[in-house]
């Protein structure tokens, strides 16, 4: 197949259909010139930079520095260069418009409103994340169909409307339990968060421990409705979430 675009995802789409991870790696690696995998440090993506290395794929590995992680994310991104042998390169936001929001909001504006919170999540990852898409054909993230309400539809490639590529989601079909029996099978390091309750990571003001019963998602930006529950790293222009259905 030559080059993936939003006219033929469906045909890829198709092809890609009953998959398994490192298969969708393969193909990713193989169809991609220059491909990326932004990686959050969660659970999932601990399983793929593992699937990377494994497979020898020459797919660059890049993490969004927000400024206000965890000091276990800060750890695992050491414990995973040195597991892997990958260089995990950092993308951070831009300190004049960290500044110039903060000056206008305050420091925990997320706490104000959606469109506040949001505007933290534009400037603190959207926009290092298209600095870093901007040179990419395609790229690799952990997404699964049961983390949250807006993901249920998705698929093991995507079209990324926003930055114009293709996404892969090698792990869409993958269940938590599956992510956690491979990371203690191959002794991949992963946040000891995890073992204290918190299932999504991200910024440390926005994330908590989730209770038994609760939706894996409960614990990112607890304040707000499920259906609102995406930084916007996986979303079209349009406000959707990034999908297309196989024709059938």
């Amino acid at each position: 197949m030559g080059k993936i675009t939003s006219d033929t995802i469906g045909e890829v789409q198709a092809e890609l259909k009953g998959a398994t991870a490192a298969e969708i790696m393969g193909f990713a690696a193989a169809s991609l010139h220059s491909p990326v995998f932004a990686t959050s440090l969660g659970q999932e993506d601990q399983v793929i930079a593992d699937l990377i290395a494994k497979g020898n794929h020459p797919i660059p590995v890049f993490t969004l520095d927000t400024g206000r992680l965890f000091p276990e994310t800060y750890n695992l991104i050491a414990d995973t260069e040195k597991k892997t042998g990958l260089k995990i390169q950092i993308a951070f936001p831009d300190a004049t418009e960290v500044e110039e929001m903060v000056a206008e909001e305050g420091i925990n504006l997320f706490r104000k409103s959606i469109e506040a919170r949001k505007r933290c999540c534009g400037v603190r990852k959207m926009h290092p994340l298209k600095r870093f898409l901007g040179t990419s054909d395609g790229w690799i993230c952990g997404l699964r169909r049961d983390q949250s309400p807006t993901r249920t539809e998705m698929h093991a490639i995507e079209w990324d409307s926003g930055n114009g590529i293709p996404k892969f989601n090698p792990l869409i079909d993958w269940a938590l339990n599956d992510v956690v029996t491979y990371l203690k099978e191959n002794n991949v390091p992963y946040n000891p968060l995890h073992d204290q309750g918190f299932v999504s990571i991200g910024c440390a003001c926005c994330t908590r421990a989730i209770k038994p019963g609760e939706d894996i998602r409960a614990g990112r930006w607890w304040w707000e409705d499920p259906e609102q529950k995406e930084c916007g790293l996986h979303f079209n222009p349009d406000g959707t979430i990034a999908k297309k259905e196989i024709s059938s």
